[in-house]
């Protein structure tokens, strides 16, 4: 066997490990959701877990009684193998826990997790018992890492509802508490300090310093369990202080009650308002069950559902819409009159538009393919994304869209004003950019919206750009985004002819939009390898209300695989074919709704 075999077999081997180790992974992220309401077997782990704490439990209790040595034996191989099944079980927690949540990504978010009130008491309850057995700890010692046992209880926290309210209560009201807190504090310090002036001369032996008064004051609102205030005031000015010092002990129990109080019922106003979110979202997921596209035969996504319908089909009212959409990775409200060219303008006409979404950004899909589709200015152009996907999922391409953020300062991020400034999110989304056209032969088509509200019609309905500007229409210049301009313009002549005589549809290179903005992302990113960038603006009026915008997205891509890649034939997905919601099934990795 080669050596070039023996490493292609090796970097198999590795990866086929690596990609079974993270499906092992993700199973196990799935079962410590803490979701009782889950698959069966993961609600048989959940439990077991729960089950066998209860047993420690009982346990803990029975070992505090005078009972027969043999039951004590017993007692001591349930707490061993209670303790093996909870170090496996925490550990497993542990380095899952980026799966679970995001914010405990790498070691450092590991670490979070440790110390978060679960996390916490995972480990509290599970490793110092093992420290008995490295470390010669007094008895007393000993005796305390056993009661840590008990802590155990609390881990049904996780799986209690109520728990999850009162610990929503306190992240609701949190800030309420620590400031009513303060200010209790720091009044209970004045009056302190001024008692101390006022009793320092007539019982110098019991109120000798400030600390005193303050222990004294402090001890009235505990009960004083260690008798360490048991000298009342006994000036006037010091009697008046302490029934002030006694006023403050009721507010400071009947203040945080009233915070938590009204926390409570917050929390369970905003637990109603979730559930009737998420039946919202069925809902208006229900709306975009996939129908039977007729000129190409296939399941397709609706593009849009306009807001009366979506009323009529699932009974929501327009403000539930609204607050559904917002609340909702996935929607967005468009106006499908923006869509619609200056001189053919009507009435404002809302809708909803329904997009696959997979990162911070939008949707990201690495097929391994060297062509990328990308919709740059999907977030601010209705139908420009979806139309994209579909290019994308015909041709078996690479798809990145820009969905999510912030409209402003940019409507599209094909042109970037201050790079150095941009937001997280698209930082990322240039990223992954990057990473998908950092291959051999790297070709990129940035599908973006054309003769929508602020246009007038145009005689084309494709304009093609390769960095030239309005009205050149050459194929050639010093500061294209196209290399190999050979196979660019056999592309386009092709395309043009096959759209012309298919569909009707004109086709122009650098007619009416122009592309040598210096801004433009092809300019600004900087790849490592050479990168054939095309950017192609399409008409609404083909891409959204054309009753084959499916049928001439497949054209595209045919004319993608076969003039630019040199593909006679690519295979039609399966999931084209299958009914379902949305775009659930449509080969997006991690797809979330």
């Amino acid at each position: 066997m080669s050596f070039i075999n023996l490493s292609f077999l090796t970097n198999y081997i590795f990866s086929l490990m690596k990609n079974r180790i993270q499906e092992f992974k993700q199973n196990l992220a799935a079962v410590f959701d803490d979701n009782l309401h889950t698959k069966k077997w993961h609600n048989i782990v959940d439990w077991l877990i729960i089950g066998l704490i209860l047993v420690s439990t009982a346990e803990i209790f029975i070992s505090t009684f005078d009972i027969d040595p043999e039951l004590r034996k017993i007692l001591l191989w349930v707490d061993a193998f209670i303790l093996v099944f909870f170090t496996i079980e925490v550990t497993l927690r542990i380095w899952v826990a980026p799966l679970v949540n995001p914010k405990y990504k790498g070691w450092k978010g590991r670490l979070k997790y440790c110390f978060s009130f679960h996390g916490f008491i995972d480990i509290v309850s599970t490793y110092p018992f093992y420290l008995q057995w490295l470390i010669p700890f007094p008895i007393l010692w000993l005796r305390a890492f056993r009661t840590f046992r008990v802590i155990r209880l609390f881990r049904i926290s996780r799986y209690m509802k109520s728990w999850k309210l009162l610990e929503n209560t306190f992240k609701e009201k949190k800030r309420e508490l620590i400031v009513s807190s303060q200010f209790l504090i720091v009044i209970t310090l004045i009056l302190s300090l001024i008692l101390y002036f006022c009793e320092h001369e007539a019982q110098p032996e019991n109120y000798d310093n400030g600390f005193s008064s303050v222990l004294w004051a402090f001890g009235q609102y505990i009960g004083d369990p260690g008798g360490f205030s048991e000298n009342p005031p006994i000036t006037g000015f010091g009697k008046a202080i302490a029934c002030i010092v006694g006023l403050l002990g009721i507010a400071i129990v009947a203040v945080p009650a009233g915070i938590l109080g009204s926390g409570f019922t917050e929390a369970i106003e905003h637990e109603r308002d979730d559930e009737k979110l998420k039946a919202n979202q069925q809902k208006l997921l229900n709306v975009f069950d996939r129908k039977l596209d007729r000129p190409t035969g296939f399941q397709a996504v609706p593009f849009f559902k306009t807001i009366p319908f979506i009323q009529a089909r699932v009974n929501m009212s327009e403000q539930d819409i609204f607050d559904t959409v917002g609340q909702t990775p996935g929607f967005r409200i468009i106006n499908t009159s923006s869509t619609i060219p200056l001189e053919q303008q009507s009435v404002d006409q809302l809708a909803v538009e329904h997009f696959p979404v997979n990162t911070s950004y939008g949707c990201l899909i690495d097929r391994g393919s060297s062509v990328t589709i990308i919709a740059s200015g999907s977030l601010a152009d209705a139908a420009t994304g979806i139309f994209s996907f579909y290019v994308a999922l015909f041709g078996g391409f690479n798809f990145i869209s820009r969905d999510l953020g912030r409209k402003n300062p940019y409507v599209s991020m094909y042109i970037i004003n201050d790079y150095d400034n941009i937001i997280e999110s698209e930082r990322e989304f240039f990223q992954d950019l990057k990473k998908l056209l950092n291959r051999e032969n790297a070709w990129s088509f940035d599908i973006l919206a054309s003769s929508g509200a602020l246009e007038n019609a145009f005689d084309t309905e494709f304009h093609f750009g390769i960095g030239n500007a309005k009205g050149d229409e050459s194929f050639g210049g010093d500061n294209i985004f196209v290399k190999d301009i050979t196979k660019y313009k056999n592309f386009y002549d092709h395309f043009s002819k096959i759209m012309k005589d298919k569909f009707g549809i004109g086709t122009d290179n650098g007619k009416y939009h122009s592309y040598a903005n210096p801004k433009m992302w092809p300019r600004i990113i900087e790849m490592e390898k050479d990168v054939n960038s095309v950017m192609l603006r399409v008409a609404w009026s083909v891409m959204l209300w054309n009753d084959k915008r499916l049928l001439i997205a497949r054209t595209i891509a045919e004319c993608i695989n076969k003039y630019i890649l040199g593909k006679a034939d690519v295979d039609v997905p399966e999931s084209l074919k299958i009914k379902g919601l949305g775009f659930k099934g449509y080969d997006i990795p991690n797809y979330k709704l």
